[in-house]
């Protein structure tokens, strides 16, 4: 058991960060991925990632790290988080040439040229991480009904060159971890400030209009009224849910992946109509495109496991 990781986890839940284990030494979380997912134990409801594992119950956490001298990891959705990772520049590393003309040499220094180009405060005074590649991790409370998104560089609403945000998706590695490349400490451990207006906006993708549910039509003449019947049936279990929505989704892929191994249904149908299904609910809290995916593999999967023949 370490004493000290443990202590900086329990810390880490205490200011209400949702916390899962790191393997030692490393950044990976700890624990099985999906594609090794056993389907028993917690995962007997399809494969449980590292964002739903997360946790700030003291007994689970206590737990946990009395196995291994785990990392911390934080899940930044759950726990109310965005937060800005600054790299630095690796040697040899050219830098871009947008960045290099107003004299940018790193991710803090991107930020401070997207304050000013914006006219807007260069964002400071919150907690503050520094990682052992010398960069910084700022961390900033998400308003309430705000849902953002992981970022990585300039790509899509990425703020800018070094600057990756980490939020619903995404996880930071916690202050008081020790990786092969060295620990994260706190370079400052005051409170943790609001976004900025500014930063929200521009890291607020453009809404995107609500999925409809098609109507699921036969895939050909020869299919029966029943498996019709049976595929609308569960899409509309999904597409209804009010909570629970992984859960009600992996659920229809578990009944429908019976009739895919019974060769009653193809595959593709089966994806094509639970995910159109789940489209409505894409954007609502934790649940993702990648995680109706990632749910409908694991409930399909189990589902084979029963195949069902229909005459």
């Amino acid at each position: 058991m370490d004493s000290t990781t443990m202590t900086a986890a329990l810390n880490a839940a205490a200011r209400g960060w949702h916390v899962f284990p790191l393997r030692p030494g490393s950044k990976r979380p700890a624990g099985h991925a999906e594609d090794g997912c056993p389907g028993t134990g917690r995962c007997a409801g399809g494969h449980r990632t590292w964002e739903q594992r997360a946790t700030t119950d003291p007994g689970k956490i206590r737990a946990a790290w009395t196995h291994a001298p785990y990392g911390i990891g934080i899940a930044a959705g759950p726990s109310g988080l965005c937060v800005l990772d600054l790299d630095t520049t690796k040697s040899g590393e050219e830098v871009p040439a947008r960045w290099a003309a107003v004299g940018a040499r790193c991710g803090e220094d991107v930020l401070a040229v997207l304050a000013d180009e914006a006219c807007e405060e260069l964002p400071g005074d919150t907690l503050t991480v520094r990682t052992p590649s010398g960069g910084l991790h700022l961390y900033y409370r998400v308003p309430a009904g705000v849902v953002l998104r992981n970022t990585s560089g300039e790509r899509g609403q990425g703020l800018g060159w070094k600057v990756d945000t980490r939020a619903w998706g995404g996880y930071v590695v916690g202050p008081g971890t020790l990786t092969r490349a060295g620990r994260y400490a706190y370079v400052w451990d005051g409170p943790v400030a609001e976004l900025p207006v500014w930063l929200i906006e521009r890291l607020t993708p453009a809404p995107l209009p609500a999925a409809p549910v098609r109507p699921i039509r036969p895939a050909s003449t020869r299919r029966s009224r029943y498996l019709d019947v049976a595929v609308r049936a569960e899409a509309g279990k999904v597409a209804d849910a009010k909570t629970n929505r992984n859960a009600t989704l992996y659920a229809a892929a578990v009944a429908l992946g019976q009739l895919v191994e019974g060769d009653a249904l193809t595959e593709d149908e089966v994806r094509a109509a639970l995910m159109t299904a789940a489209g409505r609910h894409i954007g609502t809290r934790q649940f993702t495109e990648r995680e109706a995916e990632r749910t409908i593999t694991s409930g399909l999967r189990a589902g084979a496991k029963r195949p069902r023949h229909v005459a």
